[in-house]
């Protein structure tokens, strides 16, 4: 069975109300594939979760972006699993690279984060990717095969993974990995799960590309066999989002 696009867009810590609401607005009246080609995800920060929830087209869905390892408790600043299938919202993404930078969080951490998540009910956009020194030293697949690793012991159940291979280098800086280089991270990607998991997982879990990703780009890399998608940052604030979301076409087409 062939593999349904998926289009997320990760709003990371930007928007007002008035402006979370202009783009909700944008997305309603977008004119893009039906669910049957394309399954689109968007993630706001956590307090506009609800706006968005219940503003938002419902062929459309809404992910959080990041939940805690554990159930609610003395964790002070975080949102937990739990919270989250109390809000009715299906998708968390787990183990962002700004958020495996920036606050340091490990592989096992995130691995221990997305078995939890998936054990709670909810659908999971698992994150991995090299920077700039691991992909110059010649270790990219090295670490994004440890990366996935991680998770891969602790899912018993693929269905609801969806993997994100996102080069750090080209995370906002406009930098965008080829569409060779997409598909050989890919492909390499798919492999690795075809041997370490199942012939059957790899052939069906969904491997998205994210980095920089925009309505100029989006159709060279859709046509690649092994890009199922994309996680995209800045380009889902705005207008273009619709257009990639369309190129889930050329996949269709392809």
């Amino acid at each position: 069975m062939a593999r349904k696009f998926f289009v997320g867009g990760n709003w990371k810590c930007n928007g007002t109300t008035e402006e979370v609401k202009k783009i909700v607005s944008t997305l309603n009246g977008g004119d893009v594939p039906s669910p049957d080609v394309v399954e689109v995800v968007v993630s706001p920060p956590f307090v506009f979760l609800p706006l968005v929830k219940t503003t938002l087209r419902p062929d459309f869905h809404v992910a959080a972006q990041n939940c805690w390892v554990k159930n609610g408790g003395a964790y002070t600043g975080e949102v937990s699993a739990e919270m989250l299938v109390n809000l009715d919202i299906p998708w968390v993404i787990l183990g962002h690279s700004e958020r495996r930078s920036l606050l340091k969080e490990s592989n096992d951490f995130v691995g221990d984060k997305v078995a939890y998540a998936l054990a709670k009910g909810l659908k999971v956009i698992a994150c991995v990717g090299e920077t700039l020194e691991q992909r110059e030293a010649g270790s990219t697949m090295e670490v994004v095969a440890a990366q996935t690793k991680a998770i891969a012991e602790r899912v018993t159940d693929w269905t609801n993974v969806v993997l994100a291979y996102e080069p750090v280098w080209a995370i906002g800086t406009g930098k965008v990995a080829t569409p060779a280089q997409a598909q050989e991270v890919h492909s390499e990607l798919r492999d690795w799960l075809q041997a370490n998991t199942s012939p059957e997982i790899a052939s069906t879990t969904r491997i998205i590309y994210g980095g920089s990703v925009s309505g100029g780009n989006c159709k060279e890399l859709a046509a690649k066999p092994d890009v199922d998608g994309f996680l995209v940052g800045g380009a889902s604030l705005k207008p273009e989002f619709i257009d990639i979301i369309k190129s889930a076409e050329v996949k269709k087409s392809s």
